[in-house]
């Protein structure tokens, strides 16, 4: 056996050995998972797979391995509480794994696990336990087959095949669907490796409390489809799903005490043990800090590089609480100033032939990075010092936990986030109410329009749509793959209706106004997909009695099936009535324009903004497109016009559009651009725009598009705003929707130039002309006014009463703001050392009130504030203010006389007293 291989050579030998033994490799996916509302990120190496599993989608595979890359930071598993504690637990991991769709079973899988790790990884078989389900419910059957085939392995001690019951040894997707028992791989490290070998009466196991037996691997076996929490019955095809954690391997074949001491996260802590000046010894005295910024960079860098941006909401927080978390443990061993884009230059380097994602997107990663830690380090002084401040305030009270809210106040005012806030309590002994920083988190989430983030898990009903393709195979009017789908070809499509389906039923025949799902043999509609709409159009019959459904959706309910969603308008459809389904044309080429135009616009937004600028999400609809993309601060003027001349330039050049279908590895190879949260297949649909000699644009894209750029006829833009943090949004028109604004923009241009008594042309300089003349105007009105006031304020001098020596006046001055009332309290002040000033006026129909006292009164205790309350509360107001100048607003405007009579009583009343 080979003594020591790296953590790469581990992986690729994983994949070699199941595609020896006839799987496909398929490249892992994204970590924001394709299509799927269900998960803030990639959190196993089944995801991807997901929908094979629900029987949503087939593959033309039915063997598959890869290296799945994975974030667990939240929900149900989330491991970021224990990272940079110990030596095992990681935000982002790698899992090893391998699927059988419907092949090979239990042998396979035991037999090939076996064999991996005995004979090409040479692992002690006496070190090696394996475990298989039995029911402590006694309600699903006991999986013996499983442990039958474990005691078949050469060399296995069959003590060492062991039970146990649901909460170790049975998987279940969710609480209803595919599920099934589980084997798991136990590997023996030793007696020197338990941390508990001296606590009397400890007893080291598998599924123990200590850490001498470390669960590698876990072959899942889905052979059931759960209905209810009591009721399961057998699925048709039974697959194999199988897991193992690549840092988990590899710190056992170069036998390392750690994950962290392994060569995949080993050289990021050297980086940082370079940036600190730190021996050895003093790096392992801080070896938390040390986990936590390997671990963090390794996932930023990697979030990022799928388009992931710091942010304030959902996947965008996870990035920016990562990047920050390391940044504070950086401050603790003196790293003061922006580092982690050095430490992710090392992940670049060490990932990125596995991973070219990471190489391709290097500048947009470090930048992202450094731009994080300036920023976190303009806010976070204060906003620690504020946090010193609470948990003093905490520990005086008594108490151990932080209010919910004034964390959420932490992080909504200085940008802490809730684990680094934890983080920082826990080490002074406290704890954070994280359901209280949820809840306020979530209020101000909805407070703020972001809605809910996550939807239903998808597959629902699934069964009543696969046993209606079941059916049609069977009787040959569908073949394997299903209806055939084609939305490039044609426009309209002819066939048999081979099924309808009202409210999750099939039936024979549908009336006017039901709605209804239609199947046919065929379809040339599109199924919204990569942000493209569906089509809509008609389906009607051929012959008599007439009959018409207007389809206003086509969605794909289940694999191999199509449906197109309508209403029925005319008529009485029923299966097997030959008809015509045809797509509104008009709408399908205003979507084609908008869609071609999506994708001049990314190449520009690249060339003028550099490569960072990437997609993070787009809507193309017929009557606009919508385009996100990551930039961390607003375009100005000057970008949004050249990145719109950009475009049109490519529209006005007809470019030719090349369309072709590759293999997914060939195209990414070529520098196909995919886009993250997108989900492809292993031969996919390329675009190019541009010839051999400069490529304007390459793209994956299931879309439909122009055949030439100059189809778009012409592009503008109509909006520029932050999407979310870090994320930019353009929105825009082409075609029939561009002319249509250019028509109402010049409309509107001649209808103001008529008005101006101007040319169109020189609307700019009489519009500008005017703007000047009318603020000399309002200058001159505002002069006019205070002087106005000014003489009325004169005037009111003389009403002025004398109250035991103190100078009072309550006066209402007409036409007169805020502004104006203050400079005349200040002119009172001024002109009596002793005195109480309210003077009142209206503005817009309401009152307003500012009253002053002199600082002789303030020393004694009077304050403005308190006297204006007391004005204002007869006008139905409130307001206040600083001790000796105080403002309110009220509702009544004819109770003003009255209100001031309150001056007078509320002096008499403080000499009173």
């Amino acid at each position: 056996m080979k003594k020591y291989w790296s953590g790469a050579e581990i992986r690729q030998m994983f994949i070699d050995f199941f595609v020896e033994r006839g799987h496909t490799f398929v490249p892992s996916s994204s970590l924001v998972p394709g299509g799927d509302q269900t998960l803030l990120f990639t959190n196993a190496g089944m995801v991807q797979f997901k929908d094979v599993f629900l029987g949503t989608d087939q593959r033309p595979y039915s063997r598959a391995v890869n290296s799945q890359k994975c974030m667990r930071v939240a929900g149900k598993h989330n491991d970021l509480d224990d990272v940079g504690r110990d030596d095992t637990h990681h935000t982002f991991f790698e899992m090893l794994g391998n699927w059988s769709f419907g092949d090979y079973y239990k042998k396979e899988a035991i037999s090939w696990a076996w064999e991996l790790l005995t004979e090409v990884w040479g692992l002690e078989k006496e070190r090696l336990w394996a475990t298989c389900f039995k029911d402590e419910k006694g309600e699903i059957p006991t999986d013996d087959e499983a442990a039958q085939f474990w005691a078949q392995q050469p060399g296995i001690d069959p003590s060492h095949i062991l039970y146990f019951g649901r909460k170790d040894n049975f998987w279940e997707m969710a609480e209803t669907g595919p599920c099934g028992p589980c084997s798991e791989i136990h590997y023996d490290r030793g007696m020197e490796y338990c941390d508990r070998q001296h606590e009397e009466g400890h007893v080291c196991r598998v599924n123990g409390n200590c850490k001498r037996f470390l669960e590698l691997w876990n072959l899942v076996f889905i052979q059931y489809n759960r209905l209810s929490p009591t009721r399961l019955e057998p699925l048709p095809a039974r697959h194999v799903d199988t897991g193992m954690g690549l840092e988990r391997i590899v710190s056992i074949l170069q036998d390392k005490p750690s994950n962290y001491r392994t060569d995949l996260l080993l050289p990021l802590m050297e980086k940082v043990r370079e940036l600190t000046g730190h021996s050895e010894a003093e790096r392992d005295a801080n070896i938390t800090p040390y986990r936590v910024i390997a671990d963090h960079a390794r996932a930023a860098a990697f979030l990022i590089a799928d388009g992931v941006v710091p942010g304030n909401t959902g996947r965008n927080y996870v990035c920016r609480m990562i990047i920050r978390r390391a940044s504070r443990f950086g401050s603790k061993i003196g790293l003061d100033e922006p580092f982690l884009a050095q430490v992710a230059d090392v992940v670049i380097e060490n990932y990125g032939k596995a991973y070219p994602e990471l190489v391709r997107n290097r500048e947009a990663i470090l930048d992202a990075l450094t731009r994080e830690e300036k920023r976190f380090k303009r806010t976070v002084e204060q906003g620690l010092a504020h946090l010193e401040e609470l948990l003093q305030a905490v520990r005086n009270s008594g108490g151990k936990v932080l209010d919910g809210e004034k964390a959420f106040e932490l992080y909504a005012t200085h940008g802490l986030p809730l684990e680094l806030v934890r983080d920082i309590a826990l080490e002074e002994g406290l704890e954070v109410d994280q359901a209280g920083f949820a809840r306020a988190m979530e209020e101000h989430r909805l407070a703020s329009g972001a809605g809910k983030s996550f939807g239903p898990l998808g597959g629902e009903n699934v069964d009543v749509y696969r046993g209606i393709l079941e059916a049609l195979q069977s009787s040959g009017e569908l073949g394997t793959e299903g209806v055939h789908y084609d939305p490039y070809s044609s426009l309209e499509v002819e066939g048999k209706v081979l099924a309808l389906v009202r409210d999750g039923q099939p039936v024979q025949e549908v009336m006017t106004g039901d709605v209804v799902e239609v199947i046919l043999p065929a379809t040339c509609f599109y199924v919204e997909a990569g942000g493209q709409v569906s089509d809509t159009g008609t389906i009607v019959s051929v012959a008599e009695p007439r009959w018409e459904i207007r389809v206003e959706d086509t969605r794909k309910p289940a694999a191999g099936v199509i449906t197109h969603v309508g209403e029925v308008v005319r008529g009485k459809p029923a299966v097997g009535d030959l008809a015509i389904a045809a797509v509104d044309a008009q709408r399908r080429r205003d979507i084609m324009r908008n869609h071609t135009a999506t994708h001049l616009l990314h190449a520009e937004l690249q060339a003028v903004l550099g490569k960072h600028a990437r997609q993070a999400g787009s809507l193309v609809a017929p009557d606009r497109l919508r385009f996100d993309f990551t930039h961390p601060e607003a375009l100005t003027p000057e970008q949004i016009e050249q990145i719109e001349a950009g475009v049109n330039r490519a529209i006005f050049e007809d470019m030719r559009l090349n369309i072709r279908f590759k293999s997914l590895n060939e195209a990414i190879s070529e520098g196909a651009m995919a886009l993250f949260g997108e989900k492809y297949a292993e031969t996919v649909r390329t675009i190019t725009i541009g010839d051999e000699e400069e490529i304007l644009s390459y793209e994956l894209c299931g879309g439909t598009h122009v055949e030439n750029t100059g189809d778009i006829g012409i592009f503008l833009i109509t909006s520029e705003g932050s999407a979310a943090a870090g994320v930019r949004r353009i929105e825009a028109v082409t075609g029939r929707e561009a002319y249509a604004l250019v028509q109402r923009r010049m409309r509107t241009l001649k209808q103001t130039a008529q008005i101006l008594s101007a040319s169109v042309e020189d609307v700019p300089n009489k519009a500008e002309s005017l703007l000047k003349e009318l603020d000399e105007a309002r200058d001159q009105l505002s002069q006019l006014r205070r002087q106005l006031v000014s003489a009325e304020f004169e005037q009111s001098l003389n009403s002025i009463k004398d109250i035991q020596g103190i100078k009072v006046l309550a006066a209402q001055l007409s036409h007169a703001d805020a502004e104006i009332l203050r400079q005349m309290c200040d002119r009172f002040r001024q002109k009596y050392t002793s005195g109480v000033i309210v003077l009142a006026s209206v503005e817009n129909d309401k009152p307003l009130i500012i009253g002053a006292i002199s600082d002789d009164l303030v020393k004694k205790g009077w304050h403005a504030g308190d006297l204006i309350k007391t004005v204002a509360s007869v006008v139905g107001g409130g307001g206040g203010g600083r001790p000796n100048l105080a403002q309110a607003g009220g509702k009544d405007a004819a109770l003003l006389p009255q209100a001031l009579q309150k001056v007078f009583s509320w002096v008499e009343s403080k000499l009173g007293a």
